[in-house]
């Protein structure tokens, strides 16, 4: 797997605005006073102290290790070997080979020859894949394997398996030759509009550096061609012991597990007169560097704004507080920027300003924008530098930052609340980080009692002087994406830096606009529990109000600061005629961006200021609802928020108009250059749909039949009535204090008693065989989608036998189409079925290959599915599916969200919700034989075949 750090991949960090308690004061110009100014205080100048709960070493080979004993969950483990080498250390004929040398750790080791690896694994319960996997980037190749404690042979096996990826790797020619037509599939997957443009401007925004010529994915004529001695090579240079860490999280005893490590790394050889391993810089510059690329696949117009920064090392506890101020910095300019685009008129689609890492030895300050088209780029780019220079030239409010210091420390001290039940997988990016670039890991203990102790003392003053210093006339860079056909309507290079250079323009002070109101004007008076239901084999209360809601709750405490709920009642948007259907598909979205009573969107995230609260309401085909998340102690907040979606929804004109018009600029944009994927996924969807109305693709033409006070009608219709609402409740709570909050807020919602279900709208998956073929793209690529299905006996029974043959079918092309033909980088195979609004299944295998590939790959999945039909599953696979079945619900079954999603499921359906304790038996009836039946009953004449090739020349 390839992984490309942070380069225009940024991801905007989660704002959620928070609220100030009284009305802000327009503020003024903030003079900034110089940081050099400000003496540090001793007690900040001492190293930051590394988490006292992992043991770190190192072997005399110069291997280290970090081992941390954690308890969630349990007989669980997540095992690391870092390696620091990746392709930035390739010589030009081994440019691709630390990706490959990633993919061979898995294709034969002196333990575990060939794919015995995989097999043992699987057969243990770890899935390939999603569970087994591992990454190559510039600067680091990193192996994932979580595995069971509680078999000592596993366990034990599991660090035979990173010993043999450390030194052990066979490298046999012959599997070589064969993984390369799968390292070249990896490659041709990745194919797309943006690769082509990014090879285009990375040597530009990265200085012409080495890393703009060390892509990962490598070379197609060197991965075709290479020696196998020259991977030997790169394994012999760069896989050594001073240039790896193995890292251990999880249920088991710290002792033991230290003394394995050094029993088998101990035993790597020290390297004699090791090559060096050069760091790599990318230069500074003194100009603006600027990329104006296109692609006639680019269906919008993207501008990033790159100051690129010296990376920030974080080495003593002033580094820390240092951090913490970028991050608040960055939550107060994200919660502005979303303000843009509540506005009737947004300057953009989406945008976002933040600092943090980029590549190699910098960091960068960032601006990214979406523009509505081509001929908005300039607006947009000048709509997010307004912000970016407000910053600089008033600052930020004591009200804003008041607030985001209240979130960042809820944030935070959910983290130590959970921090015995936080799960292994949680801790390993900051091991990984600190072998890779020594950043300490204090502990969310240490941290949080850092963070109470220094957030209090960070002003204003403090936030506001990190404009200044990350925006720069030094260093930066402007790239800008665009559809090719707009290419002449572009602003040149000389326009670009005019704009980004234009610190002149008219600005005024960010007004702070909050509201001091209670979330409800007046609180319901509610109604009582009259009835309820224990079901002790599961942990689960049902109670029914008095006004008909009823109530599911599991009380639980996989979680110490969770609680997770779901309501809904059938309905949704099969009960309104075609000429409704936009109109109710966006009524939910249009009530949820206008707020509730007095509050606008802005100003109620901005009164969840230090809560941890999150409600959302949906419209679906055939049910409505609402979802939400919350604390204990912010239960009833979230409660009367739900009580308020439901009661007091409003209309926010300039909301809805600002969003509708993006929506509209999106669609158009996707309409004008639609990407191969988007006609492929429309041609699936129409299809598999019957060219039901209602399954055609979102267009510009019926997104304008969206009508804002239809949409606002029925969202209250949907809502007016909660006599038939079921609302599940899973997390930390007690049946005692919980009721008097449940009779109040869900016993006082309206009802009226109405009797009403979905509509059946008769769309099915058209029966009989059909092939459809698309050509569109310019890559050499092709997509594939199989899909069989049909009418379905909804039961426990056959649902087991439906996941069974899924597992199984996919275990089993993976070893046919990847394996064995080389033709695929990977295969999906899902199973699915659904009792409402009909029993249905149906079965989807998924591939992307070369376009000369196409019918042979397809011929040997059908020739797969035949042997099936004709022999039943292999015991060996079905061991693997009931191996991985049995280890996942070992998880799910201490998981809040498991348990609120199935009891969703069964209380809507119908089902016993008892269900659940009938996996062991389920699995008993897995066989080959009823694999053998299941295939026949389920692969049959229903078969639909949907291809994506290239347009043909």
């Amino acid at each position: 797997m390839i992984q490309y750090k942070k380069v225009l991949t940024l991801l905007l960090l989660s704002t959620t605005v928070v609220f100030a308690q009284k009305p802000a004061k327009a503020p003024v110009k903030v003079p900034t006073a110089k940081a050099a100014t400000v003496p540090v205080p001793a007690e900040l100048k001492r190293p930051i102290p590394f988490d006292p709960s992992v043991k770190v070493g190192k072997l005399p080979n110069g291997l280290t290790y970090y081992i941390r004993k954690n308890t969630e969950p349990k007989a669980r483990a997540e095992l690391r070997l870092i390696v620091r080498a990746g392709s930035i250390l390739e010589t030009d004929e081994q440019q691709g080979l630390a990706h490959f040398m990633e993919h061979m750790a898995f294709n034969g080791t002196k333990n575990f020859p060939k794919n015995e690896l995989v097999n043992f694994l699987q057969t243990s319960g770890v899935r390939f894949g999603a569970d087994l996997n591992a990454y190559t980037s510039f600067d680091e190749t990193v192996y994932e394997l979580p595995v069971p404690t509680d078999s000592a042979d596993v366990f034990g096996r599991a660090f035979q398996i990173l010993e043999d990826w450390a030194h052990n790797a066979t490298l046999d020619p012959d599997e070589i030759d064969k993984e390369r037509g799968v390292v070249l599939e990896e490659a041709r997957s990745r194919r797309s509009a943006q690769e082509r443009m990014r090879e285009k401007f990375f040597p530009l925004i990265l200085n012409n550096s080495r890393y703009a010529d060390r892509l990962p994915i490598g070379k197609e004529a060197i991965l075709k061609n290479f020696k196998p001695v020259t991977l030997a090579q790169f394994y012999k240079d760069w896989y050594r012991p001073d240039l790896m860490a193995v890292v251990a999280v999880g249920d088991f005893d710290i002792a033991q597990v230290e003394k394995t490590i050094r029993e088998k790394f101990g035993r790597i050889p020290v390297v004699k007169n090791p090559k060096p391993r050069t760091e790599y810089q990318i230069a500074p510059h003194k100009d603006t560097k600027i990329a104006i690329v296109t692609d006639v696949e680019q269906p919008n117009t993207v501008v990033q704004i790159m100051y690129k920064r010296p990376k920030v090392k974080e080495r003593t506890l002033y580094d820390v507080r240092e951090g913490l101020k970028r991050g608040l910095f960055n939550y107060m300019l994200g919660d502005r920027i979303q303000e843009l685009t509540r506005q009737a008129d947004p300057p953009f689609i989406y945008g976002f300003s933040n600092y943090g890492g980029f590549l190699g030895n910098l960091d960068a300050f960032s601006s990214y924008v979406v523009a509505k088209d081509a001929a908005s780029i300039e607006r947009a780019i000048s709509a997010i530098l307004a912000e970016n220079a407000r910053v600089d030239r008033f600052g930020f409010t004591d009200t804003e930052l008041e607030r985001v210091k209240k979130q960042y420390l809820k944030a935070v001290e959910k983290s130590y609340r959970e921090r015995d039940k936080t799960r292994s997988s949680a801790y390993i990016s900051d091991y990984v980080d600190h072998f890779l670039n020594g950043n300490p890991s204090m502990g969310i203990e240490a941290y949080y009692n850092f963070l109470k102790k220094y957030i209090g003392g960070i002003t204003v003053g403090d936030v506001n002087n990190l404009a200044k210093q990350f925006i720069t006339s030094e260093n930066r860079a402007v790239v800008i994406m665009a559809p090719e056909k707009d290419k002449a309507s572009l602003p040149t290079e000389q326009q670009v830096l005019a704009l980004v250079n234009n610190t002149s323009r008219e600005l005024t002070a960010y007004v702070d606009k909050t509201l001091d109101k209670p979330l409800l004007a007046t609180l319901p008076i509610g109604t009582a529990v009259v009835d309820s239901r224990e079901i002790k084999e599961i942990d689960v209360q049902e109670w029914t109000l008095k006004n008909g809601i009823k109530v599911v709750l599991k009380p639980t405490n996989f979680k110490n600061d969770q609680i997770l709920f779901v309501g809904s009642s059938f309905g949704g948007t099969s009960l309104y005629g075609n000429e409704d259907f936009e109109s109710a598909r966006f009524a939910s979205t249009l009530a949820t961006i206008s707020g509730v009573g007095d509050y606008s969107q802005s100003q109620l995230q901005k009164y969840l200021s230090g809560k941890s609260v999150s409600v959302y309401p949906y419209i679906s085909e055939n049910s409505e609802g609402v979802s939400g998340n919350t604390s204990p102690e912010d239960l009833e907040t979230a409660l009367q928020l739900l009580y308020a979606y439901f009661t007091t929804p409003r209309k926010d004109a300039d909301a809805i108009k600002g969003y509708l018009s993006n929506q509209r600029a999106a669609l158009q944009n996707a309409e004008t250059t639609p990407t191969p994927q988007k006609v492929f996924q429309d041609t699936v969807q129409a299809v598999l749909g019957a060219y039901n109305y209602r399954r055609m693709p979102l267009t510009t033409a019926r997104f304008s039949q969206v009508n804002v006070d239809q949409a606002l009608k029925i969202y209250r219709d949907r809502f007016a009535d909660a006599s038939d609402f079921t609302f599940v409740f899973v997390g930390n709570f007690k049946d005692k204090e919980i009721k008097p909050l449940i009779e109040k807020y869900l016993g006082g919602l309206p009802t009226t008693n109405r009797k009403e279900s979905f509509r059946d709208l008769g769309i099915r998956t058209p029966k009989g065989e059909i092939a459809r073929t698309v050509y569109k793209g310019i890559d050499p690529k092709s997509t594939v989608q199989l899909v069989f299905s049909g009418d379905f006996e909804w039961n426990p029974e056959n649902a087991a036998q439906v996941d069974a043959l899924a597992e199984v079918l996919e275990i089993k092309l993976t070893e046919k189409l990847r394996e064995e033909e080389s033709g695929v980088y990977g295969v999906g195979v899902s199973g699915g079925y659904s009792k409402i609004p009909a029993e249905r299944y149906s079965f989807r295998i998924g591939f992307t290959c070369a376009p000369e590939n196409v019918e042979k790959l397809i011929a040997k999945t059908l020739e797969t599915i035949n042997s099936i039909k004709q022999s039943g599953a292999d015991e060996k696979d079905l061991n693997k599916f009931k191996a991985e079945t049995r280890r996942e619900s070992e998880v799910q079954l201490k998981d809040n969200g498991f348990w609120l999603g199935y009891l969703a499921n069964q209380y809507s359906n119908g089902d016993d919700p008892k269900e659940v304790l009938r996996e062991a038996e389920l699995l008993k009836q897995v066989t080959p034989e009823s694999t053998k039946q299941a295939a026949n009953r389920y692969f049959g004449k229903n078969y639909i075949r949907l291809v994506l090739m290239p347009e043909k020349k």
